[in-house]
This record gives C-alpha cells, structure tokens and sequence, in this order.
C-alpha cells in the first residue's frame, strides 16, 4: 500500500486485468482481446504513477488524463469480453465497477488540479 488512493485503485485493479487476461488465454485461447485490454487496464496505473512523479502540473495532469483515456478504453473492452461472452455478467460487474471508481477519482483530481493551475 502506498497511502495514496489512485495509485493503489489502480495498481490492484492491473493486477486483477493482469489475471483476466491469463484466464482469457488459457481457458478461453483468447488472444487479442485479452491483450488489447491488459495493455489498456495496465496503463491506467502506470500513467498514474507516471503522473505522480510529474515536472509540473501540467505534466501531472497530462498523464492523468491519458490514464483516464486508458480506463475508458478499458470499459471498451470489458463491454466486448462481456458481449461476446469471454467473460459473464458477474465477471463484468466486477471489472466495471471498478474502473467506474477509478474513473470518478481520475476524473475529480483531473479537474481540481486544473481549477488549481
């Protein structure tokens, strides 16, 4: 834990995407979709920590904003997986609920930093 709360949202949850696409691929012998989502679900993290150690504000917010790019991408593919049947609704739910969280936190620190400039 790093007693920041975006960047431990965003590190556990690719670590989750990290397991789906292992399961998307061994169970499923998906191989596209399961990497165009662990590229864009592991993004959102590291574009968050990038964030952190930022030059400036502007910069901050910049990788903020391609985390908060890389999520709703993410929802994308989640919605595909889901409607394609790789993975179920509860599977779905899980995944959407919570980049829907990291979504709103990007969101909020995006525009109080902007407000902040």
């Amino acid at each position: 834990m790093s007693n920041n709360i975006i960047l431990d949202k965003t590190y556990d949850f690719a670590v989750a995407i990290v397991k789906l696409s292992q399961q998307l691929v061994s169970e499923k012998k998906e191989y596209v979709l399961s990497k165009q989502i662990l590229r864009s679900g592991t993004s959102i993290g590291a574009n968050t920590e990038e964030a952190i150690g930022g030059i400036s504000k502007k910069d901050f917010i910049a990788k903020l904003s391609i985390a908060y790019k890389e999520a709703r991408e993410t929802k994308y593919w989640l919605r595909i997986l889901k409607d394609t049947d790789y993975i179920n609704q509860d599977e779905f739910n899980h995944y959407f609920k919570a980049v829907e969280e990291i979504l709103k936190i990007l969101y909020s620190i995006i525009n109080s930093s902007r407000n902040n400039l």
